[in-house]
């Protein structure tokens, strides 16, 4: 279990706040996209944890000094004192820490001998405060150019925003995002299916125009886009009545996953190619045993809304397959009471990458691991 998990099960509760140890510690109760972990909030957790435990009795006084620095421009503000700081931070340090990051990317670098890339900690410190306004002002500081250039910063920036709603705002960091084209791409995976996960819950014929703008431009250029972004473009071209274009978005996904199959089904029905659409029915038929542990569904929103085109069509021969075919997806249990949204907008996990350790190099237990991480 991760760190963050592990805390976040403590205080599992109604409350939006809780106590812990000497800071209150702070929850966002909204439908997050990236889960933590993929966004390496588990690491910084861990890291403040030491910090704060190193500084436990003289954090205040530590506060203190860099004030007296920020304010005095004969002090430097040093690597170590900007990771300790952001580290140790609480939401009344926020203006304090990036008035140390403006200074210190604004200050002369002959003496910076260590490179160490703070753009992602920082987004992890604003994300795990919950501070979406500080985060987007800090992130636009003209000052601080550079700073943020890395595609996990925009990543997790971007999940901040979502995570509060802050749409518009999103589509403002992307535009940046794009001018900036860091490691040589306009369209990074992540940052693109938060955007376009923005554009489906706005849901407004200004959002499809711009999704199907962006899609369009990445299939110029021969980028196929994560699942994820295709069944978040499909199922906004459902809902605003542009069936065709859900189903062209879903041509490059492979058909057997859940998201994908279903998209499809509504998108042919609802172009009344009631044929097609009955052969993605009956195709999970062929695939999946009675005895199958993970089965191949269709969500029942699905089914009815396949029965419903069938039926404004009144071609009864055509109703009657159909009818046998979901007789059949019936008996089989392959009807879930799951929605498209719910799927869609679950939560993202992302396997961690695992470097390959050095000959010899004896490998830890993973429940050893855990123990170790939670104890710090």
């Amino acid at each position: 279990m991760s760190l963050y998990n592990y805390l976040s099960k403590i205080f599992l509760s109604n409350s939006s706040r809780y106590t812990f140890g000497i800071r209150s510690f702070h929850t966002t109760h909204v439908q997050q996209l990236y889960a933590p972990s993929a966004l390496g909030i588990d690491g910084y957790l861990q890291t403040r944890k030491r910090i704060k435990d190193q500084f436990s009795n003289f954090s205040d006084k530590f506060r203190t000094k860099m004030l007296d620095f920020v304010s005095d421009s004969k002090n430097m503000i040093f690597t170590e004192d900007l990771k300790n700081m952001v580290h140790l931070a609480e939401p009344t340090d926020l203006e304090l820490v990036t008035n140390m990051i403006k200074k210190f990317n604004t200050q002369k670098t002959e003496f910076r001998f260590v490179s160490f890339i703070f753009g992602p900690v920082v987004m992890r410190m604003f994300h795990f405060l919950d501070a979406p306004n500080e985060a987007l002002k800090c992130f636009e500081d003209t000052d601080n150019n550079g700073f943020f250039d890395q595609l996990v910063s925009y990543q997790i920036l971007l999940d901040l925003l979502y995570n509060n709603e802050m749409f518009d705002e999103m589509y403002r960091v992307f535009e940046k995002v794009q001018e900036k084209q860091v490691n040589m791409t306009k369209f990074p995976k992540y940052p693109v299916v938060l955007i376009l996960a923005a554009c489906y819950k706005q849901n407004t014929p200004k959002s499809f125009e711009y999704a199907t703008k962006l899609w369009s431009d990445m299939i110029n250029v021969g980028i196929v886009p994560l699942r994820r972004a295709s069944t978040f473009f499909g199922a906004l071209a459902l809902r605003q009545g542009a069936p065709h274009i859900a189903l062209e978005s879903m041509s490059q996904q492979k058909p057997h996953y859940i998201t994908i199959r279903n998209i499809k089904a509504v998108s042919l029905s609802e172009l009344h190619r009631f044929d097609e659409a009955m052969t993605v029915l009956r195709g999970v038929l062929d695939v999946d045993q009675p005895e199958q542990k993970d089965k191949h569904t269709f969500f029942k929103e699905t089914i009815t809304k396949v029965r419903t085109a069938i039926e404004d069509s009144n071609n009864k021969d055509t109703l009657k397959r159909f009818d046998d075919i979901e007789k059949a997806l019936k008996d089989r249990n392959l009807i879930d009471d799951q929605t498209l949204d719910q799927l869609i907008t679950s939560e993202i996990t992302l396997k961690p990458r695992v470097k390959n350790l050095p000959r010899g190099m004896p490998k830890m237990a993973f429940k050893m691991r855990q123990k170790n991480d939670l104890l710090g």
